[in-house]
């Protein structure tokens, strides 16, 4: 029965978290974390100094939620706005996929850089390949290839400057830096209830910071069931609530519930249970036999459905260097998609100015928290709000203990233009003062685009003036292009000095693709 005897639960699997792997590689992992706090006060504040970033951006979640997404292995491109970390003239990046990345796209992103000559960034990139893509994630293709780990060693060389970054930090990832004998930027897996459906409820709670009404720790149908009867019972009005598995990932593993018409008294509880199975999943494909599985196997969390006239889905970041310094260094609107605006499609920067700072100021609290049990390196905090008269109020609903679908975005815009964030106001300053916002999405995808290749995507956008142009501090970058050619997906972060130039420049990008994509096709 859900309530706070659930807390029994919870404090038994947080214990259980922190016991992940033996004593002798916890040991380890730590000592290597506490090897890196020394080594970043002495590196990170030097652009001159020598350092190595191992980048590994497996997507190592739920493999059957990330089939549901087109060309997700593509995904692992993401991160290759990394490679501007390259304008540090003595800086060296590995950077290792499943399947080669075609030198088309390395090229597209050192011609970004600024003031460094791509032949002088290329003789510093390393990039190395599992040839293999197979549905499994990234580190365990590399933990299954003891060669490749001595080839990555190899480029290496001295691992007391160096330190390996990746998409998500579990238990693969830690047997990775192990293995490889370097520390990583992220957050410890011990740590990774926290960002758990059901962990992020808990945190709001301890921040002080408003939630959905709801539930957390489900561990079968049954709980959710008695969930969803027991808030029907507490806020009678509702007509929606929202299920969703505690390991989630983008909105794919979101189901909501129709409380419509459902009957007062004893009978409520069986009524539920009748329809539990024909909930409105939000991943494509999903069923009701595949949703208990993972279920059974994560657990869920149930919450009212936040309804309102006016809705916004903001995020805010933050990140906890190794010294313990905590920093907000961005807000976004999120743009969601699917049949109940659970999707995350892509996001605004910043959010819009009449919240953004009362909610970073609320974000705050609960990255504090985070930061006092002990969390590294970037992380997210999602939110509902809702306008009521003049002021806008705020749901916290999930915490991302992981790089996420806004932190390319900003890093793209932070190392094209130089610039920075200025958390006083929430906008981004290029260093001679003007500020800079962008539109970017991961789903820019149609049928037509498929066939189109990395060097069609470069001429079109050379070709109609979208490319980003450092003069200016505005254009277009593109990501995701591997999924171009076969999938018809692409990903696009279009910069502008004011939210409608960044706007236009995603329809224009848009509208030209679309173009190039029909006259492509009435000419096959």
């Amino acid at each position: 029965m859900p309530g706070d005897d659930m807390t029994a639960v919870c404090n038994e699997r947080a214990r259980a978290a922190k016991a992940i792997g033996s004593d002798d590689a916890a040991a380890r992992f730590a000592a290597l974390q506490a090897q890196f706090k020394t080594s970043y006060g002495e590196i990170f504040d030097d652009p001159q100094a020598k350092r190595t970033v191992v980048i590994v951006p497996s997507l190592t979640v739920d493999v059957d939620v990330m089939a549901k997404i087109s060309g997700v292995h593509r995904y692992e491109e993401r991160m290759l706005c990394l490679l501007l970390l390259l304008r540090m003239p003595q800086t060296h990046v590995i950077y290792i996929t499943s399947s080669p990345i075609c030198e088309t796209i390395i090229d597209y992103y050192l011609h970004l850089l600024p003031g460094i000559p791509s032949a002088h960034a290329r003789r510093r990139l390393t990039l190395l390949s599992c040839e293999d893509s197979a549905s499994v994630a990234l580190s365990r293709k590399i933990l299954d290839r003891p060669r490749l780990i001595e080839r990555i060693k190899t480029a290496i060389g001295d691992t007391s400057s160096a330190h390996m970054t990746c998409f998500t930090v579990t238990e693969l990832e830690r047997e990775l830096s192990l293995r490889l004998d370097l520390p990583v930027y992220g957050c410890d897996p011990a740590l990774l209830y926290w960002g758990t459906k059901s962990g992020s409820r808990r945190i709001f709670r301890e921040a002080g910071i408003p939630l959905a009404p709801g539930y957390e720790d489900l561990e079968t149908a049954d709980d959710v069931a008695r969930a969803l009867t027991e808030l029907k019972r507490e806020w009678p009005d509702l007509e929606k609530a929202v299920v969703k598995i505690n390991e989630g990932f983008s909105g794919e593993g979101n189901a909501v519930f129709s409380l419509k018409d459902a009957p007062r008294g004893a009978n409520l509880l069986d009524w539920v249970r009748d329809r539990l199975s024909h909930m409105a999943f939000e991943g494509g494909g999903m069923t009701w036999d595949l949703y208990q599985s993972k279920l059974k196997a994560m657990g869920a969390i149930v919450e009212a459905f936040i309804s309102g006239a006016v809705k916004q889905s903001p995020s805010v970041q933050f990140r906890v260097d190794p010294l313990g310094r905590l920093e907000a260094i961005s807000t976004h609107d999120q743009v969601l998609g699917g049949a109940n605006q659970q999707i995350f499609l892509g996001c605004r920067f910043p959010a819009q100015a009449d919240y953004r700072m009362e909610l970073q100021d609320l974000a705050t609290s609960a990255a504090k928290t985070l930061a006092a049990k002990g969390v590294l390196g970037r992380f997210g905090l999602d939110f509902i709000s809702v306008k009521e008269g003049e002021a806008w109020k705020h749901y916290a609903i999930e915490i991302n203990l992981r790089k996420g679908g806004t932190t390319h975005p900003f890093l793209m815009l932070q190392f094209l233009t130089d610039g920075r964030y200025d958390a006083r106001t929430g906008e981004f300053l290029t260093p001679s003062g003007r500020p800079r916002c962008y539109f970017a999405s991961d789903n820019l995808e149609s049928d037509r685009y498929r066939g189109l290749c990395s060097d069609d995507l470069i001429d079109i956008a050379v070709r109609n003036g979208l490319h980003f142009h450092a003069a200016t501090s505005e254009g277009v970058a593109f990501h995701l292009i591997g999924a171009l050619s076969q999938f018809g997906k692409l990903g696009v972060v279009c910069i502008g000095e004011t939210p409608e130039r960044a706007e236009a420049l995603y329809r224009k990008t848009v509208a030209v693709l679309d173009a190039e994509g029909k006259s492509r096709g009435a000419q096959d």
